[in-house]
């Protein structure tokens, strides 16, 4: 049997085919619980759910989740996939939700052999993956919040934009929030701003008298806004920003005890200038590529590291791989710039990546590419890495044997 799942946000369409393409069973169901409970019950009816792969448009969501939970295999269709496909069913391509259905338990059932299958993701790697792209998005949060507040200076206080990039951003943020306007500032002499960042742990890059002298030959805004208003306003921005720093900190926290308590972690902690953030990544974005991936080679290519080759007739191109897990991609492709001022190995790749005219983010998608092999060689195997080993060796066999598993 297959199935094929029409998903929509309100209803959704379900068909059931045989190994002949007769169609079973079909009918339309709401997206509500008692929706997905009869659905689910239905389902069962017709065999067991190992035995029911699902075609559906997507790889995640509620419907994903639900029919996962239950045991069926999902076989995710690429949306562009399946349109390209519709002229196998009809020259004028007509769409419904039922002809949907049905096409996508046809196509599951003529070219599911051909279709990687989703695999519930161990639990742990799961939690610690939402945590640190809740973290990621955090991050970008408190970037752009940060630029907001840069531009909201330029307009109303320049002096206090040249003080902010002369400080490390966390005193610049401290710095603001007690002057946030230039006559706060006004009487600040450099004894009493040097005695203030000693204060917040200032590490002293740029004496006091550059600060000041900064801030006094900053030209005046031409803003009109009251010194209450301007005020105001930076006090708020930099509350956001505080606000923002406070929910990564917790979340750092919240990563680095996920990450102690993960049975991947002794495996890849003693890689070189992998902290526990970075560790978190890792194995919360390519932990799962690991548990389903059948071959080194698959893996290096869903983590997006090694390009697309394109060849017909006498016409071969070599190209930028764009369909990928790009979170997976820039997890990996940190780590592996960081490693680089750890690892003799790994700079030597680097550096002869870069001997050969690679730009920098070809070189380290390179260098991503070989410490992929070593995780596979790691996670394969059982065995934590050994930087001592690795360098006496200086190569991982990528074989393809039994994997790791918890």
């Amino acid at each position: 049997m297959f199935i094929g799942w029409d998903w929509a946000t309100e209803t959704h369409d379900v068909t059931v085919m045989d190994d002949a393409g007769k169609r079973i069973d079909r009918w339309e169901l709401t997206h509500t619980e008692q929706g997905f409970t009869k659905t689910l019950a239905r389902l069962r009816k017709h065999g067991d759910p190992a035995d029911l792969p699902v075609a559906i448009e997507t790889t995640r969501g509620l419907a994903v989740d639900r029919l996962l939970a239950a045991g069926h295999p999902i076989v995710p269709v690429h949306p562009n996939a399946f349109h390209a496909m519709r002229a196998r069913w009809g020259a004028s391509k007509a769409k419904t939700d039922a002809g949907d259905s049905m096409k996508l338990a046809d196509y599951l059932r003529t070219d599911g052999h051909l279709l990687p299958r989703l695999e519930p993701t161990e639990q742990a790697t799961l939690d610690l993956q939402a945590l640190t792209r809740t973290r990621s998005d955090h991050v970008e949060a408190r970037i752009a919040a940060v630029n907001q507040l840069a531009a909201l200076l330029d307009e109303h206080w320049p002096g206090g934009r040249t003080v902010f990039h002369g400080l490390d951003s966390d005193i610049a943020i401290a710095f603001l929030e007690r002057h946030p306007t230039p006559a706060s500032a006004a009487k600040l002499t450099v004894g009493r701003l040097e005695a203030w960042c000693k204060r917040h742990g200032y590490s002293g890059k740029k004496p006091g008298s550059v600060l000041i002298e900064r801030l006094r030959a900053a030209p005046k805004a031409a803003s009109r806004l009251g010194e209450a208003v301007v005020g105001q306003l930076v006090r708020v921005q930099v509350q956001l920003v505080q606000a923002i720093r406070t929910t990564i900190q917790a979340l750092d926290k919240a990563i680095a005890d996920a990450t102690e308590a993960h049975p991947y972690t002794p495996l890849f902690a003693t890689m070189p200038r992998i902290g526990k953030v970075s560790l978190g990544q890792v194995i919360g974005e390519i932990g799962p590529l690991l548990e389903r991936a059948r071959t080194c080679e698959q893996l290096i290519a869903e983590a997006g590291v090694v390009p697309v080759t394109r060849a017909s007739g006498k016409s071969r191109t070599v190209a930028f791989r764009f369909a990928t897990h790009r979170r997976a991609r820039v997890a990996l492709t940190t780590f592996a710039d960081n490693s680089r001022h750890g690892s003799d190995w790994a700079a030597k790749i680097y550096n002869d990546a870069r001997a050969r005219k690679k730009r920098h983010p070809h070189a380290i998608r390179i260098l991503a590419r070989a410490w992929l092999r070593v995780m596979w060689a790691c996670w394969r195997d059982g065995t934590c890495y050994d930087p001592a080993t690795h360098q006496a060796d200086n190569k991982v066999s990528a074989a393809a044997e039994e994997p790791f598993t918890t």
